[in-house]
């Protein structure tokens, strides 16, 4: 019994194996690792370079969609801009019984024109700044209209030129819904 207690493990036989040291080209190429256990260690220049075409034509496909939605997002803040500043000019007039001038201009709206028949501007103004279009030009003021409105309001477009078509159009308060 007491030899039993003492007596080496399964598991003691097998690292002691495996401790040999390897006298023959035979014991080396036992220990090698098997061929599929090698090829799952990394990934070939091949598979890389596949990997990298499927992305570099998922972004050929994705940026462009992408672009034109960043544009369509400009042309719709500035048609939002464009009513927000229509709304305040509304405004001018429900108090003052006209409209600014077009030397006047935007600035009316946030600043007291020095005109005196003016004398119900609101104190504060008629909205807090005066922003840019999205594209980081002036909105045009024009008193009288001459697009059928009592003003025009516009924005140039990307290009800030007359005309022009797609984000160079010219978007105005007489074609809102074109």
């Amino acid at each position: 019994m007491i030899r039993a207690l003492f007596s080496p493990s399964p598991r003691l036989e097998i690292l002691q194996a495996r401790a040999k040291p390897m006298n023959s080209i035979r014991d080396v190429q036992m220990t090698r690792v098997p061929r599929s256990r090698r090829a799952a260690r990394g990934f070939t220049l091949i598979e890389i370079m596949v990997v990298v075409v499927i992305i570099g034509l998922l972004a050929a496909v994705i940026v462009p969609t992408v672009i034109s939605k960043v544009d369509e997002a400009r042309v719709s803040k500035a048609k939002q801009d464009i009513q927000a500043l229509e709304a305040a000019l509304l405004e001018f007039r429900l108090d003052n019984s006209k409209y600014p001038t077009t030397e006047q201009g935007l600035a009316a709206l946030t600043t007291q024109p020095t005109d005196p028949s003016i004398r119900h501007w609101r104190p504060g103004g008629y909205i807090q700044r005066i922003s840019k279009d999205p594209w980081g030009f002036d909105y045009h003021y024009e008193n009288p209209g001459t697009h059928g409105k009592d003003f025009d309001l516009y924005t140039l477009g990307a290009d800030d030129q007359q005309g022009g078509d797609g984000t160079n159009a010219d978007i105005g308060n007489w074609n809102m819904t074109d």
